[in-house]
């Protein structure tokens, strides 16, 4: 087989075309250089993101094919694709017709199937394929379905007041603002991204160390895309809740203003009829 280089495998990666043979044929070459599969799926990942929406299928069908038939060599790409599958559902997801997510829908059916990741994993690219996609709204539609999101909200029972000061306070330590990670993130060594600084490394021992140093920023992105994700979602529970709680508030002030009314009018009439009786018309 030929050798390996980055430039080689951009240039299989933009040859890939969506038949079986194409993408076996170039599974099995990636395969035979299993030794460099950091590089391969940095590559792999890099170009999905560049690739046109209609062949991103195609790269995630190539991931399963080198998945799969790797086990039994080694469990390098099983390891090293994790970390960025993800990124990878998620963003093939929100370019992909229904169509497009049923194969998907099929490939993690299979890798549940035959156990190639743990199950909490696999149930985390599930909802991601689940999501629904957002589509582009102009500022006025923006601004009409924010004033119409109230009176369009399914009725709920609102949540108490504690519940949500709660809910408020806990976002207070969401994803999104620990600064700490967000540094430790911004000081990962340019090598970690920048896979053309990898031919600086003359020795084994520099090599090792920086395998090391992938694999931390690998399980450290992980981590925090998982922590951001939950945090959408707590968000998108917490809009929920605050609508619901802001409907029934208004209820509750539209019932008291009627019943203030109400008593102000008894009030009213009665006073009129006092003063008749006290003056009556001769």
């Amino acid at each position: 087989m030929s050798a390996f280089s980055e430039a080689a495998l951009e240039k299989k990666l933009l040859e890939l075309s969506n038949s079986q043979q194409s993408v076996q044929t170039l599974s099995l070459w990636l395969i035979h250089h299993r030794k460099h599969s950091k590089i391969i799926v940095l590559v792999w990942h890099r170009e999905l993101r560049k690739a046109k929406p209609n062949r991103k299928l195609t790269f995630l069908y190539l991931a399963n094919d080198v998945i799969q038939n790797s086990k039994k060599k080694g469990p390098e790409f099983t390891k090293d694709f994790a970390p960025v599958l993800v990124d990878a559902f998620s963003h093939v997801s929100s370019e992909s017709d229904e169509n497009c997510k049923k194969h998907l829908e099929r490939v993690l059916a299979i890798w549940q199937e035959r156990m190639v990741y743990e199950n909490d994993f696999i149930d985390q690219l599930k909802h991601l394929l689940s999501e629904k996609k957002a589509k582009k709204r102009t500022f006025e539609q923006i601004q009409e379905e924010d004033d119409d999101y109230l009176s369009n909200t399914t009725p709920k029972e609102a949540p108490e007041t504690e519940e949500l000061i709660k809910a408020l306070q806990e976002l207070e330590n969401a994803a999104s603002g620990d600064a700490a990670v967000r540094q430790k993130i911004a000081s990962l060594p340019p090598e970690v991204q920048d896979v053309s600084l990898l031919d600086k490394i003359t020795d084994k021992e520099s090599a090792d160390r920086l395998s090391r140093t992938v694999d931390e920023a690998c399980m450290l992105l992980a981590d925090y895309n998982g922590r951001l994700a939950a945090e959408l979602e707590d968000r998108k529970q917490l809009a929920r809740m605050l609508a619901d709680y802001v409907r029934i508030q208004k209820e509750i002030l539209a019932e008291k203003e009627h019943k203030l009314e109400v008593r102000n009018s008894s009030f009213f009439f009665p006073t009129c009829s006092f003063f008749v009786l006290r003056h009556p018309i001769i």
